[in-house]
């Protein structure tokens, strides 16, 4: 007999983000509206299932704006953000660029300006390497640097402690960056950040769904791709906070061993991985036997972003002409 555990507890919110709802659906309509083949910069978002499905309806992702995206072609900047050398880049090669960046990381880049602008020194907590970090330090690469963990501030130098500023990566752990900031301000009294957080509501409140329920399970399940930087943090909230938990793409990956002895299963996913998957999970443990099947809704969501100007200017642009007389 397979293991079943007797309790399913579905965190809420879960899964798309408002950015990341925004970004797939400018690939989907750049392709409705366009034709195939559209290139998008980088992973559109960090979802392996999304990509593919993309992929499959004729989006082309590239790493670089290199000579494989004809002049001229339509090209989508991804929700991480890009730097702007990346916007030069695609202007001198005339492409016709679509920036689908998360309005909210699109907020740090502007905080990032205004501080470089003023002349201070800017402490950018994130990841090394990840793509929004990259957008984010070129928006001021000569004002700019990176800390990961609360060591790192320990070890910072700078020209002048009393013009220091700090803005973050959105989608870190909301508890690891707040102590990370309280160590800043420790070394740097006259410290300024930004006027509200730049962890996003999203990625605060997954984290906050999944620190509550965590108590309540044995397990928790993140559907998510190893990529996806709030993904890993929700499985180290649930972790933190006395579960046992795994990072998967899909119920494919569920283990055996992991169910031993497990009564209560919390499932949630990150904010690039679509409800299907969610869906598709809990259908594997119902065929195992398992019945009772609850959200776990902590807070409810209703942010909603519109689409790029580029997007709703070729959309207002077609109805214009479809409702124009014919000669």
């Amino acid at each position: 007999m397979p293991n079943a555990p007797e309790k399913l507890l579905l965190a809420a919110p879960r899964g798309y983000c408002a950015g990341v709802d925004r970004a797939v659906q400018t690939v989907e309509r750049a392709l409705e509206l366009y034709g195939a083949p559209v290139y998008v910069r980088k992973e559109i978002v960090h979802n392996k299932h999304v990509v593919e499905k993309l992929r499959e309806r004729g989006a082309i992702f590239v790493d670089e704006l290199d000579d494989s995206i004809p002049e001229g072609a339509v090209t989508v900047f991804s929700a991480h953000g890009v730097a702007p050398a990346v916007h030069a880049e695609a202007e001198r090669r005339k492409l016709r660029t679509i920036d689908a960046t998360c309005p909210l990381v699109t907020k740090v880049h502007v905080e990032a300006k205004k501080f470089a602008a003023q002349g201070y020194t800017i402490i950018l907590i994130g990841h090394a390497g990840h793509e929004e970090v990259e957008g984010t330090m070129g928006e001021a690469p000569d004002h700019i640097v990176l800390i990961e963990t609360e060591e790192d501030v320990d070890r910072l130098e700078v020209p002048d402690p009393d013009k220091v500023a700090y803005v973050s990566q959105t989608t870190l752990s909301v508890d690891e960056t707040r102590a990370i900031i309280n160590r800043l301000r420790e070394r740097f009294p006259n410290i300024v950040g930004p006027r509200t957080d730049d962890i996003c509501y999203a990625t605060t409140n997954r984290q906050m769904a999944v620190r509550q329920m965590a108590g309540e399970c044995d397990l928790v399940l993140v559907i998510g791709s190893k990529n996806s930087s709030n993904s890993n943090r929700l499985v180290e909230v649930a972790r933190a906070h006395g579960a046992e938990a795994y990072l998967i793409d899909n119920e494919t990956e569920v283990r055996e061993e992991w169910l031993e002895g497990v009564r209560v299963v919390g499932i949630t996913s990150g904010a690039s991985a679509p409800e299907e998957l969610v869906q598709r999970l809990v259908e594997w443990f119902r065929a195992r036997g398992t019945k009772d099947v609850s959200e776990f809704r902590v807070v409810s969501e209703d942010v909603r972003f519109m689409l790029p100007k580029a997007i709703r200017k070729e959309l207002a642009a077609r109805k214009e002409a479809a409702a124009a007389p014919s000669s």
